[in-house]
């Protein structure tokens, strides 16, 4: 004859199951990772001018935390090789000037065919966000910070960043003509969407 206690061991024990996957799912829900689309691209200049890229090649995701940005999780992987350069107004040095970015000179592609970004923090920061994380790039990771604007509206989501990193703390190192130098600064241009599942 089973006791009122050892009829509560049993409901017990079989609702544990249940209650392990109702935890796990509502925490993959919270941290389901929506797939992005748009552009990643930059603009490098010197002293005579400006060039715009951007790489036709990339994956990233996005991961919101209690349907907000807070808290969330940003990653995304480029293929170097990829690259574009003046696409909008590419003239007879256009050709030349890409293999140069796929060169050990900047890019590098054959050594290095990734770039990437993962995120560590995601806050808050006045009517935007500010993302932390770590960014690999020429076979260097180092850790940046910038700000992004993220609207929500429904399941979309629209994030964009513009903002500088120093093209030598990651060991892109090449001056340029003497009276035509590179600048050190590279404005990275992040504009993506996703729709979540």
């Amino acid at each position: 004859m089973r006791t009122f206690a050892s009829l509560s061991l049993v409901v017990a024990l079989a609702a544990a199951p249940f209650s392990v996957f109702a935890a796990d799912k509502a925490k993959a829900v919270a941290h389901a990772a929506t797939p992005l689309k748009g552009t990643i691209g930059f603009v490098g200049s010197k002293v005579t001018g400006q060039h715009e890229g951007n790489f036709k090649e990339w994956s990233g995701t996005v991961a919101l935390k209690d349907g907000k940005a807070a808290g969330g999780k940003l990653e995304f992987t480029v293929q170097t090789a990829s690259v574009e350069v003046d696409t909008a107004n590419a003239n007879a040095f256009t050709p030349k000037l890409l293999e140069h970015l796929k060169s050990p000179d900047f890019f590098d592609v054959a050594k290095f065919p990734t770039a990437a970004f993962k995120s560590s923090a995601i806050k808050a920061d006045g009517a935007g966000f500010k993302i932390t994380g770590n960014l690999t790039l020429h076979g260097v990771t180092k850790q940046i910070e910038f700000p992004a604007t993220v609207t929500i509206t429904g399941k979309n989501i629209e994030g964009k960043a513009e903002f500088s990193i120093n093209r030598k703390d990651f060991g892109i190192a090449f001056a340029g003509k003497p009276d035509d130098l590179i600048r050190d600064g590279v404005v990275l241009k992040i504009a993506v969407t996703g729709t979540e599942p």
